[in-house]
């Protein structure tokens, strides 16, 4: 038996967030991306409906990191060929391609699941704050994310 009433398409519609990344630490800005992906700030969250957001991070090469991260994080990947595992810093990573930092923070911190490529989909991450998406975001974080979870009244 079904309990919704009337027409959800409203409670479903996507709003575009975009997110000023300049100053802001990676891990907590990367937690606050993907509970918006993945819709847990709206009522009708359900883990296994895709209900999230769109969100655009600008300024994604001026992310920060605590302590010692910046000369000590370590990506790693692998070629699938013999010997083939290749490693780079944050460092370098940042100033070659800083889009897939924040990409690969949030990936991490999404469920592993079907609907993980799905929601990574709906983030686009810009290292300047230029992006084709004006028209459509409707809400902004320009300093701070805030959190998404909101009181009950």
């Amino acid at each position: 038996m079904s309990t919704a009433i009337g027409n959800t398409a409203l409670a479903y519609a996507r709003v575009w967030h975009l997110v000023d990344a300049r100053g802001q630490v990676l891990g907590r800005l990367g937690t606050q991306i993907a509970q918006t992906l993945m819709g847990k700030h709206k009522p009708i969250y359900d883990p296994s409906s895709d209900c999230g957001d769109y969100v655009v991070v600008i300024n994604a090469k001026h992310i920060a990191v605590t302590g010692r991260k910046r000369e000590q994080k370590l990506y790693r990947h692998h070629t699938q060929f013999p010997g083939g595992l290749k490693e780079i810093t944050f460092e370098r990573l940042q100033e070659k391609d800083p889009e897939k930092i924040i990409n690969k923070a949030v990936s991490g911190m999404l469920p592993k699941n079907r609907l993980r490529k799905v929601r990574l989909e709906r983030l686009m991450i810009f290292p300047e704050g230029e992006h084709p998406y004006v028209d459509n975001i409707i809400k902004r974080y320009d300093t701070k994310m805030p959190l998404v979870v909101q009181p009950v009244e």
